[in-house]
């Protein structure tokens, strides 16, 4: 279901909260911070930065990124018509086990970049979801894996092999859990300033 960009009045500029986000990729080096402004999309990362005039920024793309330490994170890769990247990440790193969500902010951001773009008359291409041809592959392969598990429990229950086959349900329930979350929320799909794809935002 697409989350629709609310029809507020634009807010004080760099003054608003939504306007600044920041996040730590890893425990060593600085953050990386990322301000809407009225010039476009300021970036610092390390010892570089630089400002994205909003007509520049060619595409955006979301996608939902869980990794072993956090189950939930997401993922907007933005991309200049020069062919730079940026990547904003919704967690942060806080210690060496722990990974903690930004939801609330890194949504907040990710809305008021979205409505800023739209205001300024933006053509970016908005990109939901992975590459087609990776969808696809992904497809291929929980495919034959579930063939193969089918495979499996039968022959299990065949041979009475009740314990197996109660490993393999609670694999399979699992791997569904996990795997097939990714699947669905990564559909290749597009979209627009209007309408943002709730799945791909926390």
């Amino acid at each position: 279901m697409p989350t629709s960009l609310p029809n507020t009045p634009a807010r004080s500029g760099e003054d608003a909260p939504e306007a600044r986000y920041d996040y730590r990729a890893s425990l060593i080096g600085s953050a990386h911070q990322f301000e809407l402004t009225d010039a476009g999309l300021s970036w610092k990362i390390g010892g570089r930065s630089g400002v994205w005039p909003y007509a520049d920024i060619a595409s955006i793309r979301l996608t939902f990124r869980p990794m072993s330490m956090q189950s939930r994170r997401f993922r907007a890769d933005i991309k200049s018509r020069e062919g730079r990247r940026i990547s904003i990440l919704s967690t942060t790193w806080q210690t060496v086990t722990l990974m903690a969500p930004q939801d609330h902010g890194y949504r907040a951001f990710i809305a008021e970049l979205h409505r800023r773009l739209a205001a300024a008359g933006s053509k970016a291409a908005l990109i939901g979801g992975i590459a087609p041809a990776t969808y696809a592959a992904a497809l291929a392969m929980v495919t034959l894996l579930g063939i193969a598990m089918a495979g499996l429990l039968v022959r299990a229950f065949a041979t009475g092999e009740w314990y197996g086959a109660l490993f393999l349900v609670g694999f399979v329930a699992l791997f569904t859990w996990q795997i097939g979350g990714f699947i669905r929320r990564n559909r290749p799909r597009t979209y627009d300033f209007d309408h943002l794809p709730d799945a791909l935002l926390p």
